[in-house]
Parts: structure tokens; C-alpha cells; sequence
């Protein structure tokens, strides 16, 4: 049997991504005057209810950090690449430090250095998914992730450029921003959210993985 240390930190591989949509996604529709489809997941944390999405954004980091620790010590075992954990590890604390420093609509250090943490964010989610996708491959063990990674992996980075690409435009274009920019923007939030889920789907089939494997490793 796995110790209940272990198996604690393993599970908080499951329960940050679950917890963390829960959240956003409850109070998403709980807020007066919040559009999902429009508005990013980092405006819930403005307005006097932007406590719940400040914590929301703290917890996840602590959770993912405590898991990515954990894969770091098991990939040194197995004589593994760290560069997988230690870039969960660097999600981690965005993520972390994205609740603090909250988002605003005006050119504020807070609300620019929340942006900066998400542009990581957001690049390196699909990026730390296609590494591990390569650490399974040397793992008979954990092959059976690789399919549910490469998909969920393609995904992901498929949502980014449809969220970043605009988001990017908005920002570089000097003169009058086309209709059809405009247009993409008004999916903002939606866009968003095809980015951030697919992560989530796989960081907890990972950590459920992870936790089988462990669990039967422990019992033989």
C-alpha cells in the first residue's frame, strides 16, 4: 500500500485541475454581468467577489507545485529528463503568482505583470505536454498515456494560437483593428477556456495514471 504522504501529494495532482474548473466555472456563472464566452477566466478575479478567483489561482499553483515536486524525485529515479517536471514546476508558480498580481484594463505594473505570467502560461502548457509525451515513450509502464497525450496535446496548442493569435494582433496593430479581429476577440473567453481544459483533462489523466501505477507497484 502506498503511505498516505505519497499518496496525498499524488492526489493533488487530480484534485488541482478539477477543483480549479469547478471554480471558475461556477463562479463564472454565479457573477453578475460576466460573459464566459467573452471575458477570461483572470477577470473573476476583479470586484469584490475577486477573492474566490485570486485563491481559486493560488490554490491550483500550490496543488500542481506539490504534484510537480513529487514528479520531479520520481523521474531522478527512473533516470529520466526532468525538463517535464521542472516545466510543471514553472507552470506551477504562473499560476501561483497570477492570483496575486491581479489583471486590470489599465497599463498597471499588477495588471502588466499578470499578462506576462499568462503569455508563459499559455506557451508552455501545450509545450510541457509534448515533452512528457516523450518521456512515456521510454516508460513501457506509462505508454498507455501517450495516445491521450498526443491528442490532448494537439489540442491544446491548436487553442493557444486561437486564443494568442488575435490577442497578439490587438496589441502590435497600430492603426484601426479590422472587423474580423474584432469578431475573433468577442470569442475571447471561449477560446480561452479551449486552451486551459485541455491541460487540465490531461494533467488529470496523468496524475490518475501515475497514481495507479504507484498504487500497483505498492502492492506487489
Amino acid at each position: 500500500m502506498m503511505n498516505k504522504r505519497k499518496q496525498i501529494v499524488v492526489l493533488a495532482g487530480m484534485i488541482a485541475p478539477v477543483l480549479f474548473v469547478l471554480v471558475f466555472t461556477i463562479e463564472g456563472w454565479r457573477r453578475p454581468g460576466y460573459i464566459p464566452v467573452e471575458m477570461p477566466i483572470s477577470a473573476l478575479s476583479l470586484g469584490p467577489r475577486g477573492w474566490i478567483q485570486i485563491t481559486n489561482f493560488v490554490v491550483f499553483g500550490l496543488l500542481l507545485l506539490l504534484f510537480s515536486r513529487k514528479m520531479f524525485i520520481e523521474f531522478s529515479k527512473e533516470n529520466l529528463k526532468r525538463s517535464g517536471p521542472i516545466l510543471l514546476i514553472i507552470i506551477a508558480l504562473l499560476y501561483l503568482l497570477s492570483g496575486p498580481f491581479v489583471m486590470d484594463h489599465q497599463e498597471s505594473l499588477h495588471g502588466t505583470i499578470h499578462n506576462i505570467l499568462g503569455m508563459f502560461v499559455f506557451l508552455l502548457m501545450p509545450i510541457s505536454i509534448f515533452v512528457f509525451l516523450r518521456q512515456f515513450n521510454k516508460k513501457p509502464d506509462w505508454q498507455i498515456l501517450q495516445r491521450w497525450t498526443l491528442v490532448l496535446g494537439i489540442i491544446c496548442a491548436a487553442a493557444v494560437v486561437l486564443f494568442m493569435f488575435p490577442v497578439v494582433l490587438l496589441f502590435t496593430m497600430s492603426s484601426k483593428i479590422p472587423g474580423w479581429v474584432e469578431i475573433i476577440l468577442g470569442w475571447n473567453g471561449l477560446f480561452q477556456r479551449f486552451a486551459v481544459l485541455p491541460f487540465m483533462v490531461w494533467l488529470f489523466i496523468f496524475s490518475f495514471g501515475f497514481y495507479n501505477l504507484q498504487r500497483e507497484q505498492a502492492e506487489r
